[in-house]
Parts: structure tokens; C-alpha cells; sequence
């Protein structure tokens, strides 16, 4: 509706100071024309808004105007309250200011929609922290955030997957990202895009040039293009298995990361076929955990994988386990 795209209108401005037309237009999804018949509305309404065209134009309120908004619709004020995680506010060291905003916008709220919002509030929690996850390492954001927030480079001595020593990296931060409850760092090194994540960050230290951002380029879309990489990644080896059905609830939880597709059960056979997906092949000994409830059908060399795995277990019970394995 014209009405809600005003609005919208009008608080991006408040927001955001002087905008493009043309970023205007892409947000709220509408043509350039449109957007100039709505600064017009707007004008004509008594909004003391006006449009300078160039290279460096844009759309902005008059300096020093501001207006209180207060047409929230119900739906609206109860998806204000709909909490994400804790952990993430807490993180980032914003649980009192979080509370004394939400307590700000009840008031500011209309009054029929009050109740339904603090009913919300008690009734919807969103955690996005995954089950079974492990333990998380306490994760200190407070220079990750200083960087992003004040445009300034980065020096990190980080702790790759896999490796014991940390390597050293001067990165160009665009922000942090929390995803289901892991922080990540995403920014560029050497012009191109990099993932960190934060419980891998040793040191972390803020240097005093700015930072070197790609003209034009956001946050979003740098974790659009690192979230694909990630998901787009080659897969390393498929496994089929066999599965015992009195153990698939459980199995399937334990599992879920790696299953590429839901298992195939008819209700009435002993054993269920699932395939699994590892990023290497020594992974698979995670099957182990099932003993023989679980059986590896293919391929091959997962097979052998976890023989050998099994040898290696009941050589440690034996007091004869080989070295390094």
C-alpha cells in the first residue's frame, strides 16, 4: 500500500540521512518514479522533504526534522517482541540496552496493541542455538566490534581448523555475523572476502589505518557470497548406510548434519537405508557410536574406514594400540 511505503519512506530518511533515489527505489522494490511521485506526496502532506540530483544526490528530511511514528499494526508490535537469541545480545554486551529499548517501545506503543505485544514477549522465544551443539568457548567480540564499528583495520592471529598454530592475517572488516549461535567475522583480506570465526580468533588487535572496503559493497552481500562457498562446497564422500529401525529416532538426530537426504522407510522393515555426506573419509568413524546397528554399504573404502577404526579401539582395550593412529 501507498501509505505503508511512505512510511517506509520516511523512516529510512530519518534513519539514514540522505539516500539515493535509486537505493530507495531497490528497497522498497517500486521504480525511481514512484519514488520522486512519493517525496512529492510527502512534501505536499508537510514533510520538509526535498531531492538534490548529481553524482552525489539524494533524498533527505530537512535537517533537524523528526517525527514520532506510532501506526504500528498489531502484527507489527508483536514482532518487535519476538526475542532472538539471548546469547547474541549478550555477546555483544546490549542485554540492559536491549530491555530499556523494548520497555521504550511498549510505551510508545499504541494502546490496543500493548497486551498482545507483553503476551508475545512471554509466550515466543527464538533460540537458535543447535542441540547436542557441544560446549561453546566464551567468545570476546569487544575489539571485533570496535573494528567494525569504527572502520578501522584488524590484526588477527587465528587458529584454523585443523591446524595447531595460529597464522597472522590484517583483514578490512564489513561486520559480525551470528549464525545459529556462532559468531563469525566477515571481512576482506588482499581485496578478497574472508570468514572468521570468533572462537578462533587468539588476538585481536585494532590498527590505526581505516579500513579498505570494495566501493558500493555491503555486509549482506559479502556473507551472500561466503554462505554460498560454504554451502557450494565440493562434498567429500557419500556413504549409504543401513540402518536398525529401532535406533533411527535417534540416529537421525545424531546425525543431521550429515544426512543428505531423509531416510527411506517403508514402516515395516527391520533395517532403513540413509546416505550420509563427510567432508573426509576417516569422518565416517563417527559410525562407530552405533556399533552394530549401523552398517556402512557403500562405498568400499568407508567400509574399510571403519574396520579399521573398530581394530583401533579394541587394540587401545588391549593395551596394544598403535602409535599415532
Amino acid at each position: 500500500m501507498k501509505s505503508d511505503r511512505l512510511l517506509s519512506i520516511l523512516l529510512l530518511l530519518q534513519t539514514r540521512g540522505r539516500v539515493p533515489a535509486h537505493e530507495l527505489a531497490d528497497r522498497l522494490e517500486v521504480s525511481v518514479r514512484t519514488i520522486y511521485r512519493d517525496i512529492e506526496a510527502l512534501s505536499a502532506s508537510g514533510v520538509p522533504v526535498y531531492a538534490e540530483r548529481g553524482r552525489h544526490g539524494g533524498i533527505e528530511l530537512l535537517a533537524g526534522f523528526r517525527t514520532d511514528v506510532t501506526g504500528l499494526t498489531a502484527d507489527e508490535s508483536r514482532a518487535l517482541f519476538i526475542l532472538a537469541a539471548q546469547g547474541a545480545h549478550a555477546a555483544l554486551g546490549l542485554d540492559a540496552a536491549l530491555g530499556s529499548a523494548l520497555r521504550k517501545v511498549m510505551a510508545a506503543l499504541p494502546a490496543p496493541h500493548r497486551p498482545a505485544a507483553e503476551v508475545t514477549s512471554r509466550r515466543i522465544l527464538v533460540d537458535a542455538t543447535r542441540w547436542k551443539s557441544g560446549p561453546q568457548q566464551a567468545v570476546d567480540l569487544r575489539v571485533l566490534q570496535d573494528a567494525v564499528f569504527s572502520d578501522r583495520r584488524l590484526r588477527l592471529r587465528y587458529r584454523h581448523s585443523g591446524e595447531r598454530e595460529p597464522r597472522t592475517y590484517t583483514v578490512d572488516p564489513y561486520g559480525l555475523v551470528a549464525k545459529a549461535g556462532v559468531w563469525y567475522l566477515v571481512a576482506d583480506r588482499r581485496g578478497a572476502p574472508r570468514l572468521f570465526r570468533a572462537d578462533r580468533v587468539r588476538s585481536a588487535r585494532l590498527l590505526d589505518e581505516p579500513v579498505r572496503r570494495r566501493s558500493g559493497v555491503e555486509l549482506t552481500a559479502v556473507w551472500e557470497v561466503l554462505r554460498r562457498q560454504v554451502e557450494d562446497r565440493a562434498d567429500g564422500v557419500e556413504v549409504t548406510v543401513r540402518v536398525r529401525r529401532e535406533l533411527l529416532d535417534m540416529f537421525q538426530r545424531m546425525v543431521a548434519s550429515q544426512l543428505t537426504a531423509l531416510p527411506d522407510d517403508d514402516g515395516a522393515s527391520e533395517w532403513v537405508t540413509a546416505r550420509l555426506s563427510y567432508p573426509v573419509l576417516r569422518a565416517v568413524r563417527q559410525l562407530l557410536v552405533f556399533s552394530d546397528r549401523v552398517e556402512v554399504l557403500d562405498p568400499p573404502e568407508a567400509r574399510a574406514e571403519l574396520l579399521a577404526g573398530a581394530r583401533s579401539v579394541t587394540a587401545l582395550y588391549q593395551g596394544t594400540s598403535p602409535a599415532g593412529d
